[in-house]
C-alpha cells in the first residue's frame, strides 16, 4: 500500500526497529564481560534517583522521601516492615551501593538495570526476585507505554525498582496509611501480593480502553472506511502482542508463587495469589479475543478497500 497511510505505518515500524536495535546494540557490548556487569539498557534520564520509604507495622507508620541512597540503609535492620520504592535505575554507582548494602546478587542487579527482562521469578538465599511489566496507555498516540518493575522480597523489607517516576501503586500507599488494614497487619509477602495485584488490575483498565477503541473502529469500518484506519488496526495489533508477551510469563510467575515452593510466601497469602491468577486468566482470554477481532477488522478493511476500488474502476 503506497499511500500516505503506508508511510505512517512504515514510520511506526522504524520506531520499533530502532528500539530493538538499541537493545541488541547494548547486549552486544556485554560480549566478553563478566556475569553481573552493570550496564544500563534503558533511555538515559536526567532526573535524580529518588527513594520513598514506608516503615510500618500494625499500629503506626512513617513515610519519607530521600535523595541520598545512604538514608535508606536503616531498613535492613528495622524492627518494622519497610517498603523502599526507588524511582530510577540509571545511576550505576548508586545501584552498586544498594547491591552491596542489601546483599543483592550481581546477576539480580544486572537484571534490574537491564530493563528489557520478561516477567520471571528467581529465588535466592536472602530474598525473592520478581520481574514484571507495568503499562500505561497514551490516549493521544493510542499506544502502550511500558516499563520494567523489579521487586526484591526479603524477610522484613521489600524493594521496588522503577525506571521512571509514576506508577499504579497509589491504592497500596493509601492502604498503608490507614490503620487496621490487612496490609498493615500482614508481612511483606502480602505487600508484594498487593503490588502485583495493582499492576494486574491496571491491565483491566487498559484493556477496557482498547476494547472501546476496537468497538468504535469496527463500527466505522463497516460504514465508512477511512485511510488512517489501517494504521489504527496495526497499532492495536502491536499493543496486543506487547500485552500478550508480558501477561503469559506472569501467569507462570504467579503459579509458582501460589504453590509455595519457597519460604518467602506464607500460606495465608496463597489464596490471594490464586485470585491474581484467576484475573490473569481473564486478561489472557480478553487479549486473545481482541487479537481475533483485530485480525477480522483487517480483513474487513481490505475487503472494503477492494470494493471501493472496484466501484471506481
Amino acid at each position: 500500500m503506497l499511500d500516505s497511510t503506508g508511510k505512517k505505518i512504515k514510520h511506526q515500524t522504524k520506531k520499533q526497529i530502532k528500539k530493538v536495535r538499541r537493545l541488541i546494540s547494548t547486549k552486544s557490548k556485554q560480549i566478553g564481560l563478566d556475569p553481573g556487569t552493570l550496564i544500563y539498557t534503558g533511555e538515559r534520564s536526567k532526573e535524580p534517583i529518588t527513594f520513598r520509604v514506608f516503615e510500618f507495622d500494625q499500629n503506626d507508620f512513617t513515610e519519607k522521601v530521600f535523595q541520598k541512597v545512604e538514608d535508606i540503609f536503616f531498613c535492613k535492620e528495622s524492627s518494622k516492615k519497610c517498603w523502599i520504592n526507588i524511582d530510577g535505575v540509571h545511576n550505576i554507582e548508586i545501584m552498586e551501593k544498594i547491591q552491596n548494602q542489601f546483599n543483592i546478587h550481581p546477576l539480580t542487579m544486572e537484571d534490574i538495570i537491564h530493563t528489557s527482562q520478561r516477567p520471571k521469578l528467581e529465588e535466592y538465599d536472602e530474598y525473592l526476585f520478581i520481574v514484571l511489566r507495568m503499562f500505561f496507555y497514551d490516549n493521544t498516540l493510542r499506544e502502550l507505554k511500558n516499563e520494567q518493575v523489579s521487586i526484591i522480597l526479603s524477610g522484613n523489607y521489600i524493594i521496588t525498582f522503577l525506571e521512571d517516576p509514576g506508577d499504579v501503586f497509589d491504592p497500596v500507599r493509601e492502604r498503608i496509611r490507614k490503620i487496621g488494614t490487612k496490609i498493615r497487619k500482614n508481612d511483606c509477602d502480602f505487600l508484594a501480593y498487593s503490588l502485583i495485584d495493582s499492576i494486574v488490575d491496571s491491565y483491566f483498565h487498559i484493556l477496557e480502553k482498547i476494547g472501546e477503541e476496537i468497538e468504535e473502529l469496527e463500527d466505522r469500518l463497516v460504514v465508512d472506511t477511512q485511510k488512517d484506519d489501517i494504521q489504527l488496526v496495526h497499532r492495536m495489533r502491536r499493543n496486543m502482542i506487547l500485552l500478550r508477551k508480558s501477561v503469559w510469563p506472569l501467569r507462570e510467575v504467579i503459579s509458582v508463587m501460589q504453590r509455595n515452593e519457597n519460604d518467602f510466601i506464607k500460606t495465608s497469602t496463597q489464596i490471594y495469589l490464586r485470585d491474581v491468577y484467576d484475573h490473569l486468566i481473564q486478561i489472557i482470554d480478553t487479549i486473545e479475543s481482541y487479537r481475533d477481532m483485530i485480525v477480522g477488522m483487517l480483513d474487513v478493511y481490505l475487503s472494503s478497500t477492494s470494493n471501493k476500488l472496484n466501484e471506481v474502476m
